[in-house]
């Protein structure tokens, strides 16, 4: 089967047919070839609803999990989105053609150089990178960046105060927190005088690294 039907196979089965009903999330995985995103000799696998290893202890997300945190962010296009986690660049490209901005930040400079090359390739111009400390959120020398939404690839012990801090308001978070094995998935929703949490069932991520994360 070419990898143009698999991927067409990939949105009806493992997303339509499992509760995903958010068109700009589907359209983008229509357009996103994920084969790309993913070492040549595992390419065969790339349509499979299963997580996939990408170098550097890393992985890529299932495609559900993708769309599903995707779909719990509510994104809209003129929205200006914090990824955690470069990865691969997958969610990176996907979140590319809903959003008018994506700020991605990874604290493994292969990986993130890898990505950067291949969404250039791609022709996507309204990324952003940064290698650093994703539980920091992004840096800036001199002023203070907010963001509509923050989405989070990688499992925190705790939700990380920083990236709280960078929610406009109104803003929401997806992150998936808890235990290195087993995670819940919550939405954060930043309000003018509370934070509203919600949770949406168990997942299981690779541990987010850093300062306001678990430590190496």
């Amino acid at each position: 089967m070419r990898f143009e039907d698999q991927q067409k196979w990939m949105v009806k089965h493992q997303m339509i047919d499992q509760g995903i009903s958010d068109e700009n999330v589907l359209s983008a995985f229509l357009k996103v070839p994920r084969h790309l995103f993913v070492p040549a000799d595992i390419r065969h696998l790339a349509y499979e609803n299963s997580p996939l290893g990408i170098g550097e202890g890393q992985t890529i997300s299932q495609p559900f999990t993708v769309a599903y945190m995707m779909q719990l962010a509510e994104l809209k296009s003129d929205h200006s989105v914090l990824e955690i986690g470069t990865g691969s660049g997958y969610q990176t490209a996907l979140l590319a053609e809903i959003v008018k901005e994506v700020y991605t930040v990874e604290r493994i400079s292969f990986l993130s150089n890898q990505a950067k090359e291949k969404l250039a390739d791609l022709n996507y111009q309204n990324i952003f990178y940064q290698i650093s400390d994703g539980t920091l959120g992004w840096k800036t020398d001199n002023s203070r960046t907010f963001f509509d939404r923050i989405i989070v690839t990688a499992a925190a012990p705790e939700i990380p105060q920083s990236l709280v801090e960078q929610l406009k308001i109104g803003g929401k978070m997806v992150i998936p927190a808890g235990g290195k094995f087993s995670q819940t998935m919550y939405v954060i929703e930043k309000q003018i005088n509370n934070i509203n949490t919600y949770s949406y069932g168990n997942f299981t991520f690779v541990p987010l690294i850093g300062q306001e994360g678990w430590k190496i």
